[in-house]
């Protein structure tokens, strides 16, 4: 196939323990999925029906070993952490049951859903989309891929993020409102679910500003650590 313009790099994340990598197709992130962090966002905490919004596959920040330095977003003055568990999808399927999700993942990594926040809150109070404000440039640093065949599935463990070396945000994975298993199982009425789908499962409590020069720290027990830092 002969394109008119050079075709772009397709975006990818490491594999622990592999050379290949894991293409990206495109990003769903669930809203309000830790009950603290529903309640400091203006919601309760009960088990209403989830929401998704979505990130763009370019979007996706690679984060290695030695971390990543990252400029500070555009059109900016509110940028916000959040760390969540990344879910890499590696089987086609729609309309999944529950009890049958987790035969659909890949595998699981370290994120971040990075938010400008006041351009967030903007689009809200107009009622209009947030994409401005949840998908831009380099706004999903991502871990690496740990396979579920290798490390397992992931109900519960901590996961917490540092800025500057002081913590921030907090909690068990086995908080979420919606597990992995019903996040897909909810998605896959919606979307038929494919390889290189990645779902950013749901911050804890704790989201906060990032000021320009801050190094970020996040943690998942089992999954590894990344660290973001911004340049000033």
């Amino acid at each position: 196939m002969q394109f008119i313009i050079e075709p772009w790099e397709t975006p990818s994340l490491a594999i622990a323990g592999m050379t290949g990598r894991f293409p990206v197709r495109h990003v769903f992130c669930v809203g309000r999925n830790y009950a603290e962090h529903a309640k400091e966002m203006g919601h309760d905490s009960s088990k209403e029906p989830p929401f998704f919004f979505t990130k763009s596959a370019h979007a996706v920040v690679p984060v290695g070993a030695g971390g990543v330095t990252l400029s500070f977003p555009q059109m900016t003055e509110n940028l916000h952490h959040e760390i969540e568990m990344t879910v890499a999808i590696g089987r086609e399927g729609k309309n999944i049951s529950a009890a049958n999700a987790l035969d659909y993942v890949y595998g699981y990594g370290v994120g971040l859903d990075m938010t400008r926040r006041d351009l967030q809150q903007v689009a809200k109070d107009m009622r209009r989309p947030w994409s401005f404000g949840k998908d831009f440039d380099e706004a999903a640093p991502m871990g690496p891929i740990v396979p579920a065949a290798s490390g397992g599935h992931r109900p519960d463990g901590r996961i917490w993020l540092k800025v500057n070396g002081e913590v921030k945000q907090q909690d068990d994975l086995a908080g979420m409102i919606w597990n992995v298993a019903e996040q897909i199982a909810f998605l896959s009425q919606y979307y038929t679910l494919k390889p290189g789908h990645v779902i950013m499962s749901g911050t804890p409590a704790g989201v906060g500003p990032v000021a320009r020069g801050d190094t970020l720290l996040g943690h998942i027990d089992g999954l590894g650590e990344i660290e973001v830092r911004y340049t000033k």
